[in-house]
Order: structure tokens, then sequence, then C-alpha cells
């Protein structure tokens, strides 16, 4: 346990401190926000889909290390997935960290490492929150062109 626990560790920090796939995505095709008022996380998630696939994808926002680690693994996890995949991913993710499914069920990846966040109830909604943002984003094309909605800001 006392293993898993350092890599937990070592993962979160190391993707709290580089996270990947951070900042502007130049042209996004979809993109969703996410907020966490409880511990005041905000995260937004922008993707380019092309034929059913995330050519590329970007966060940016500001939270606690558990919030940035889960959505910086999240990134590097879904970046050239199918749709579909990922979506699957996100579900599987959310099951194992609310009990639902088991870890080693659930075929994660380096994403396991983050099971660990079940234990504690209060951190789940920090783990999920970039979760959300990419379902959100997954359902939501952008209508116009990031040009265009600079125009009009």
């Amino acid at each position: 346990m006392s293993a898993d626990l350092d890599l937990y560790q070592d993962l979160v920090m190391e993707h709290k401190r580089a996270p990947r796939n951070f900042g502007v995505l130049a042209a996004p095709t979809h993109r969703a926000e996410g907020t966490n008022p409880q511990c005041g996380d905000q995260i937004s998630v922008a993707l380019q889909i092309e034929q059913g696939r995330i050519v590329d994808v970007r966060f940016k926002g500001q939270g606690c290390a558990i919030c940035m680690a889960s959505t910086s693994m999240m990134t590097e996890a879904i970046k050239g997935a199918e749709v579909q995949a990922a979506q699957q991913l996100q579900q599987h993710f959310r099951a194992v960290l609310t009990g639902a499914e088991e870890p080693e069920e659930a075929y994660l990846g380096k994403l396991i490492s983050l099971a660990g966040v079940a234990r504690y109830p209060s951190r789940i909604k920090c783990a999920l929150l970039g979760w959300h943002a990419l379902g959100h984003a997954l359902q939501t094309p952008l209508t116009t062109s990031p040009t265009q909605e600079h125009a009009t800001s």
C-alpha cells in the first residue's frame, strides 16, 4: 500500500508542477468548462476533433493538485483517441472513483494510480472535474470559429 501511495503522490505532484497539454488550443472544435465551488477549481477543456478522433486537446484553469493532475493525465490518455474510446474511458474512470467499478477491471492504464482518490470522498469531485468538462465538451461542438468568437466578445 505504501508503494502505491508513493506512486500516487509522485504522479500527482509531477502533473501539478508540469501539467501536460496545458494552455490554449488554437482551433478548437469543442469546448466546455467546469467549476467546483467547494474548493475553487475551474477548468476549461478544448478539443480539436476530426473524423471522430481527438487530434488535439488542451486545458486551462486553476485547481488543487488532484484536479490539475487528473486533468493533465486525462489529456494524455485521450489525445489521439477516438471519441467513443474517450467517452468509455471517462465512464470507467468515474465508475472507479465512485466505487461502481473495480480499478483492475476498468483498463485505466496510468490513470489507475488515481484510483486511491476514491478513499477520500471530498476529493472525488476534484479528480472528476476535468473529466466532467471533457464529457460536456464532447457534446458541445462550437458553432463559430475562434476568430468569430473573439470578434464578438
